[in-house]
C-alpha cells in the first residue's frame, strides 16, 4: 500500500501513513489555512485551470505570462496560479489548443504570493509529535517516496509556496505496480485524473458511507488489510 494526497490532502496521507496524529494533523490544517488565507490578502491573485495542449508548450506560455504551473496534475490538466492581471492575459492570450477555465479560489496557493505562511508552519512545526511513515508515502514535491516523517513534515511546510506535482506522484505509482486507487472523500478529482493517465489501475471514489463497503471488497480482493483488519 501507498500514502499520498494532493495539497491538503497530503496531510490526510501523513496521518494515514502514521507521520501526524490526528489532533496534530487537524492543528496543521487549521494553522494552514488560517496562515494561506491572511497571505491571500496581501496582493489581488487567482488560479485558472488549463486544458489541453502540449505540457511543455503550455509550461513555457505560462512563464512568459509571469505565471506560476500550481499544479501540474498530469492527464492534461495545469493549474496556473499569479495576479489577476496575469490571469486575465492568460485568458486573452491562451496556449495553442488549449482551454482555461477560471478557478473560484481566494489566492494563488501552491506560488511565491504565499511565502508568509511558509514562516507560520515553520514555527508551529517543531511542536508537532513526527514519526516515520508506516508505509510508503509519495511527495507531492517531486513523486518520490519519502522515507523520514521530519523530512515529510519539512515538505508539507514547503508545499504551500511550491507547485504540486502530482503528474510525477502519478508516474511514481505506475513505476511501483499500484492496480488499484482509492481516494477518500470529498473523492472524485484524483480519481478521474488516474481514470485517464493510468489506464487498467481499478479506481474508487469514497463519497458517501455506503462507498465503505465497496472499499473493503476492493481490498479484500487485492489481499490488502481493509480498515477492520489493519494494524
Amino acid at each position: 500500500m501507498i500514502a499520498a494526497g494532493h495539497s491538503v490532502g497530503e496531510i490526510t496521507a501523513a496521518t494515514l501513513a502514521g507521520v501526524l496524529e490526528p489532533a496534530d494533523a487537524m492543528a496543521f490544517v487549521a494553522a494552514r489555512g488560517r496562515a494561506m488565507a491572511e497571505a491571500a490578502t496581501v496582493t489581488e491573485t487567482g488560479m485558472a485551470a488549463v486544458l489541453g495542449g502540449d505540457p511543455e508548450t503550455v509550461l513555457a506560455h505560462l512563464a512568459g505570462l509571469g505565471l506560476t504551473p500550481a499544479n501540474i496534475n498530469g492527464a492534461g490538466q495545469i493549474v496556473a496560479a499569479g495576479t489577476k492581471e496575469q490571469l486575465a492575459a492568460l485568458t486573452a492570450d491562451k496556449p495553442d489548443k488549449a482551454r482555461v477555465i477560471a478557478l473560484k479560489v481566494a489566492g494563488a496557493f501552491h506560488t511565491e504570493h504565499m511565502a508568509p505562511a511558509v514562516a507560520v508552519l515553520n514555527a508551529l512545526a517543531p511542536s508537532l509529535a513526527v514519526s516515520d511513515p508506516k508505509l510508503p508515502y509519495v511527495s507531492n514535491a517531486d513523486g518520490q517516496a519519502v522515507g523520514s516523517g521530519v523530512e515529510i513534515v519539512r515538505r508539507l511546510v514547503g508545499q504551500v509556496s511550491n507547485p504540486v506535482r502530482w503528474d510525477l506522484c502519478m508516474e511514481t505509482f505506475k513505476e511501483r505496480g499500484v492496480t488499484a486507487i482509492i481516494e477518500v472523500s470529498p473523492g472524485g478529482t484524483l480519481v478521474g485524473l488516474a481514470k485517464r493517465a493510468l489506464p487498467g489501475v481499478r479506481t474508487l471514489a469514497l463519497k458517501t458511507p455506503a462507498d465503505l463497503d465497496k472499499a473493503r471488497v476492493l481490498l479484500a480482493e487485492l489481499g490488502a488489510p481493509t480498515p477492520d483488519r489493519a494494524e
